[in-house]
């Protein structure tokens, strides 16, 4: 085995990809890490600093753009192929995500008595599609990261569908909704930029194998300035109701996370892929929801996706810890059982 410092003229492409993704995946380790500590800075300066921060509010939706174009790079036809070869199981996570958080949003928004902007905000969170976040959290559980990946581009996809459709019927009832407007955003800001970036990644998969490592930094720096733009048009709604969308949100995330596990569960799937589920359905791309409810609704309704990006970073992480620390538990006991049979023997 050679050192990670040398090298040969004979690296094969196998052994170049490899190196590729450990490298990713190094990156993926730190990034997810510090990400919750970037985008609350970012929060803290929108909310002291607000009169800067709004004035980012323009730039919301390109950047937007700029995350979901990073994620079509990380695409490739092999995610889409696990869909043809693996169905029920992507089935099942498209299923929850698109049952289990839209109905518990409108939960913690009746349970909680939330203002009409902060109820219609959660409910837009639990309507959004799944975030690229989930990707690496459940690398870092060790759950099924291909499962993952097939799930967040199969909801992804039918983000310009779902997620207005779903807002009206559930979110209506407290602001007015504008389900076609919404739906031609979703298109311009989701759907074009990630189609984008998986035709650049077939197109030019050297050259973009070579940024792989940076997306999750470009994506976190994106994530950022949306929040910083978010608090900042409604430092005074976070002063007033902060707490309250705070416990909206661990309450919607929590349930996520336990109820997507569940679900998985019960429909007999595996425990790596109920640990992937519950991943996919507990963490939401929350800064699409933060945008879309800046533009459709109110500056306080955005206040959820804007918490909800803070906090899912770092749930996650605490998750992914928990999951790996019950395989080390489950391992030592195995190992221990094994000992014992054999001194036995």
């Amino acid at each position: 085995m050679s050192s990670p410092g040398s090298t040969s003229s004979s690296t094969s492409p196998g052994t170049a990809a490899s190196a590729a993704r450990v490298k990713e995946d190094r990156s993926a380790r730190v990034a997810v890490t510090i990400f919750p500590l970037l985008v609350f800075a970012a929060a803290a300066i929108g909310f002291f600093f607000s009169g800067p921060a709004s004035s980012l509010g323009p730039a919301v939706n390109p950047l937007l753009g700029v995350i979901m174009f990073g994620m079509g790079l990380t695409l490739t036809l092999s995610d889409f192929a696990l869909v043809a070869r693996r169905p029920v199981p992507v089935l099942i996570g498209v299923v929850a995500q698109y049952l289990i958080m839209p109905l518990i949003g409108l939960g913690v928004a009746t349970l909680l008595q939330l203002p009409p902007a902060l109820a219609a905000g959660v409910i837009l969170v639990g309507c959004a599609p799944g975030g690229t976040a989930s990707n690496v959290v459940s690398y870092l559980a060790k759950a099924d990261t291909a499962l993952s990946v097939a799930m967040t581009s199969v909801s992804t996809l039918l983000a310009p569908l779902l997620t207005p459709v779903l807002t009206l019927w559930l979110a209506g009832q407290y602001m007015p909704v504008e389900g076609g407007s919404m739906a031609m955003s979703i298109v311009k800001i989701v759907l074009l930029p990630v189609i984008g970036g998986l035709v650049i990644r077939l197109l030019l998969s050297r050259l973009v194998d070579r940024i792989l490592p940076v997306l999750p930094w470009i994506s976190v720096l994106a994530i950022s300035f949306v929040v910083a733009a978010v608090v900042g048009k409604s430092a005074d709604q976070v002063a007033a109701a902060g707490a309250l969308v705070l416990v909206a949100v661990i309450l919607h995330n929590g349930l996520g996370y336990a109820l997507g596990y569940g679900f998985a569960r019960l429909l007999r799937q595996p425990v790596r892929s109920a640990r992937t589920v519950s991943i996919e359905v507990g963490m939401q791309n929350s800064g699409l929801a933060a945008g879309l409810a800046a533009q459709y609704f109110s500056p306080a309704a955005a206040l959820p996706g804007a918490v909800f990006s803070i906090w899912h970073n770092l749930s996650g992480a605490i998750l992914a810890a928990l999951y790996r620390r019950s395989d080390a538990r489950r391992a030592a006991a195995a190992q221990a059982e094994a000992t014992e049979v054999s001194a036995s023997a």
